[in-house]
């Protein structure tokens, strides 16, 4: 169940911590500037932009207007008027950058590796369309094609997220494996988008990570362990986590005005994904020896 007290208690304490170290890096600029301050504090900007993701609206606007404005005014005295919050959405896009690293899971030696396609137009509209102008791009997905980026995430059994890269739609799924993977160990499960000998031999002196991919149809058979082959008829559960992705966290709509907005989207999606108290998960007692 949502709770707001709980997301914006531990928002608050990661941005305590945050911004404290953030401030002190950020270039200072010669002359006299005058920073006016705000009405709501960094925590709270970010906890709303969160709990849009958790509370099945389909809209922003008439989130704010009609659940924040009249719901939550005692819990945010200090709102501003919808434009004036808007405004400050571009503000979060660092630290919502770092705090969806500090909600990722912990890697158990399993992994689940895919990507989905987010659209940002209708491919009617690819010649008029200007706020992506120069970073999205036209890609294929095994149904058809469309225009926009790709989100290629990794998850474990538990269905907690343990990284993500967002990258141009015409991206090959194996080039950005690598950075995805550079930080996890254990055995990674693919789909037949991924099938590659070079890949898997460089993950494995580089890593030590085995990488299993879905053979296609062409190609023969490999020997694999009874574990293994039975780990690999799981990868569903990847899938699975796109598809609340899209359909709970809204990750995915069409109505973007600027690329900073857009990123911050995808970013608050994933952190209420992150959040959901109930994921997809595996049952994973088969895998452990039997006691005599």
């Amino acid at each position: 169940m949502f709770s707001l007290e709980f997301l914006f208690c531990h928002v608050d304490d990661f941005c305590k911590a945050f911004e404290s170290q953030w401030h002190k890096k950020l270039l200072v600029h010669g002359g006299i500037r005058r920073i006016r301050a705000r009405s709501l504090c960094l925590s709270e900007i970010m906890t709303i932009l969160i709990a849009f993701h958790q509370n099945h609206y389909r809209n922003f606007k008439h989130f704010y207007l009609n659940h924040v404005k009249q719901q939550w005014s005692c819990a945010f005295p200090g709102l501003p008027s919808y434009q004036r919050f808007i405004e400050w959405i571009p503000s979060t896009l660092i630290p919502l950058c770092v705090y969806l690293k500090h909600c990722f899971g912990r890697c158990t030696g399993i992994g689940f590796i895919d990507s989905t396609c987010l659209k940002v137009c209708h491919n009617r509209r690819i010649s008029r369309h200007k706020v992506f102008e120069g970073l999205a791009s036209r890609g294929k997905t095994s149904v058809d094609w469309f225009f926009g980026f790709k989100l290629h995430l990794v998850v474990n059994e538990l269905g907690q997220l343990l990284n993500v890269v967002l990258t141009p739609g015409n991206i090959d799924d194996r080039q950005p494996v690598p950075d995805l993977l550079s930080d996890l160990f254990g055995k990674i499960f693919g789909d037949r988008g991924y099938v590659s000998q070079k890949l898997a031999s460089q993950l494995l002196q580089e890593f030590g990570i085995k990488f299993f991919a879905k053979p296609r149809r062409n190609m023969r058979n490999h020997l694999m362990h009874l574990h293994d082959k039975l780990l690999s008829r799981k990868r569903s559960i990847i899938e699975t986590i796109n598809d609340q992705l899209k359909n709970i966290s809204q990750i995915e709509h069409s109505r973007h005005r600027s690329p900073v907005n857009f990123c911050v989207n995808v970013l608050c999606g994933l952190i209420a994904y992150c959040h959901q108290p109930k994921k997809p998960s595996l049952q994973m007692e088969w895998l452990l020896p039997q006691s005599a």
